[in-house]
């Protein structure tokens, strides 16, 4: 990743995962702020269990299919 602030999905409904795209509109969830100051590989979490919030934990592999 660049550089930047960037909106990681809390609801999992964006269509532009891992990223907020406004699918959340009208429930109670909002986009985590995230911000990169450095360019850096990031193990974004599309789970969203990670007990790290935005960053794989490896909590996807616990999920039941």
């Amino acid at each position: 990743m660049e550089p930047g602030v960037y909106f990681y999905c809390t609801c999992g409904k964006s269509n532009n995962q891992p990223f907020c795209d406004g699918e959340h509109k009208d429930s109670c969830f909002k986009p985590a702020k995230v911000t990169i100051e450095e360019s850096k590989m990031v193990p974004w979490c599309l789970c969203k269990y990670s007990d790290k919030g935005h960053i794989c934990d490896g909590k996807h592999r616990e999920l039941k299919h």
